[in-house]
């Protein structure tokens, strides 16, 4: 475990100054969730690795740190070794779920890595809803809250059109052409706050849908992939080496489920974790509030998807949860906990006759709650191919994907 070291203060006067850099995580969310932050008066940017990451991370860290943890210090220090940024204009951003996962050794890792380097003038952020590690130039407001909200579902409406329609385009390159037009267009709402609320939401969400609806396709038969797995590897082109533009060019098409399902689960979590510990029930209050807002606005999405019958939408999260129902107990929240096993029988329902479970090197918890199932999943969807994938910083690229292909038969 990494000593806790002292650290500077992101001070509001930083907060007109420096530029807070979040690392490379939300392939389909990064441009609206930095919309959100700016629309809240911070300068906020997203932090891209190259393939050096590994080198520059493992002169700092111990070789059996997690891949997540690599491929983040690596980002860390790439901004600091090529100078990208003013060392003294900005501040780095570190998302923090809490439990027993090592990510939250992350926050502690990179202020002392910052203290090595003779950096240790950069504030380093905590991204909690617990409210630790507080400082006075950052606070969530229910401004910031509900524009990260819709970021999220705008990201994940992206995302779920883009994969359903990019492998049967008929002519190459509109689908990213039409995405790219999408993003530009709604990160400029978000970042005005102005048309991300209510009907004007929705309605919103009928303009995507209608613009991917337009787009030719050709009318064939492809693999459906579902992937799911530890959440960073599963969403950080980063993390995955870009398996989806992998599998796309194998005649595939993959099939993820919304980082929204994800961010209700860790709510979720949050509220069983309290009431098993606390007999105050005055903050599962609070949490109920939160838990339904974010239930509604899923809704709302998914509704939207759904109807004019052309794109299937995720599994909206109580009916996603109950595909864990005897598989794994609903008290396993560490880290991505029960979601995966919920997630491998959300893809069997839309289809998938393949799934893919991410894992990176160095993580327990995802030996355990993922690995530790899948006899009991392939028994479950028997005909179904469910293999899982590890992900390390020294692997060949070429024998993860001959393994992927051959797995997928």
């Amino acid at each position: 475990m990494t000593e806790k070291t002292s650290q500077a203060h992101f001070t509001r006067k930083m907060k007109k100054t420096h530029t807070i850099l979040l690392p490379q995580m939300l392939e389909y969310h990064s441009c609206f969730l930095k919309a959100a932050f700016e629309g809240s008066g911070y300068h906020f940017d997203v932090m891209h690795g190259s393939k050096k990451l590994k080198d520059r991370a493992l002169k700092y860290i111990n070789h059996d740190y997690c891949y997540p943890g690599v491929l983040i210090v690596g980002q860390v220090l790439e901004v600091l070794e090529e100078k990208s940024y003013p060392a003294d204009q900005i501040a780095f951003m570190e998302p923090q779920a809490g439990g027993a996962c090592r990510a939250g050794n992350y926050y502690q890792t990179i202020i002392h890595i910052l203290k090595k380097c003779g950096q240790e003038q950069i504030p380093v952020i905590s991204l909690n809803f617990r409210g630790q590690e507080r400082h006075s130039g950052f606070r969530i407001t229910p401004k910031l809250l509900s524009a990260a909200a819709a970021a999220v579902c705008f990201g994940d409406l992206i995302m779920c059109l883009y994969q359903q329609v990019k492998p049967y385009e008929c002519r190459a390159g509109e689908t990213d052409r039409v995405r790219h037009r999408l993003e530009q267009e709604v990160t400029e709402r978000i970042r005005r706050h102005r048309g991300i609320h209510g009907r004007s939401r929705r309605a919103a969400y009928r303009r995507i849908i209608d613009a991917f609806a337009d787009i030719a396709v050709r009318r064939e038969e492809k693999k459906k992939i579902g992937i799911t797995g530890e959440i960073y590897v599963k969403f950080s082109s980063l993390g995955n080496h870009n398996l989806e533009n992998f599998l796309t060019e194998h005649n595939c098409q993959c099939m993820m489920g919304g980082f929204i399902n994800y961010a209700i689960y860790v709510m979720d979590s949050e509220r069983s974790c309290w009431q098993l510990n606390h007999s105050d029930k005055f903050l599962l209050k609070g949490y109920d509030m939160v838990l339904g807002y974010l239930k509604k606005v899923q809704e709302e999405l998914y509704q939207e998807i759904e109807r004019g019958g052309r794109f299937q939408a995720d599994l909206p999260f109580d009916r996603l949860k109950k595909k864990a129902e005897d598989m794994i107990g609903y008290h396993c929240m560490t880290g991505d906990g029960w979601l995966v096993a919920a997630e491998v029988g959300a893809a069997v329902e839309m289809g998938c006759k393949n799934v893919l479970i991410l894992h990176p090197f160095g993580c327990l918890v995802s030996h355990v709650c993922e690995r530790g199932i899948v006899k009991k999943l392939r028994m479950r969807y028997p005909g179904v191919n469910i293999q899982t994938i590890e992900y390390d910083y020294d692997s060949s690229d070429v024998l993860r994907e001959s393994r992927i292909l051959l797995g997928l038969g």
